[in-house]
């Protein structure tokens, strides 16, 4: 959960042609999986894609993550640059320590357009608990993700000749970009 908090901050309403002061509040912000399934039920598109989002889209998306009740919805319209940052940084971090390396030749990618309800469809297949839709996206993507590497019957481990081999490459890059001989 990321805490943001909001000082009390005076805008002009536009539209109201007035001052509007808005009383200082704390949000409290979850980028989970019912977070972006609120979204897409609005915008009807999938919220993992290439497409960047409008200052609308994002700020609507802000209002999906807060999970603290009674929210003054003018309090969205507080947000600064750097809150905007914040929660960014904060969507786009891993929030795992587990790290998956899959560089095996000849292994095709799934490029299915992930949606809210295929993550579910995941988490059903998987046997993963409904409550995990609150969990940062992110870590139940991984979460899924290791499930299914898991699962897998034909995952082959790398032969001892072809760990070598990467590694070899990976040294041989290395020092190439840093200029070294060893």
């Amino acid at each position: 959960m990321l805490p943001i908090k909001i000082p009390e901050t005076e805008y002009f309403d536009e539209e109201k042609n007035e001052f509007v002061t808005v009383k200082e509040q704390e949000l409290h912000l979850e980028h989970s999986l019912l977070s972006i399934s609120k979204w897409e039920a609005h915008y009807c598109r999938p919220f993992i894609s290439d497409q960047k989002m409008t200052a609308e889209e994002t700020l609507f998306y802000i209002r999906c993550m807060t999970i603290n009740r009674n929210v003054d919805p003018a309090v969205y319209y507080c947000l600064t640059n750097e809150h905007i940052e914040k929660i960014i940084e904060y969507i786009e971090a891993p929030m795992t320590a587990t790290t998956i390396t899959d560089n095996t030749p000849g292994v095709k990618r799934n490029k299915e357009q992930l949606t809210s309800e295929l993550i579910y469809y995941y988490m059903v297949e998987a046997g993963v608990p409904e409550s995990f839709e609150k969990w940062h996206l992110n870590r139940l993507i991984m979460l899924l993700r290791i499930i299914g590497i898991k699962r897998d019957p034909h995952a082959k481990k790398m032969s001892k000749n072809a760990i070598m081999k990467q590694n070899k490459s990976l040294n041989a890059a290395r020092r190439k970009a840093r200029h070294s001989r060893g």
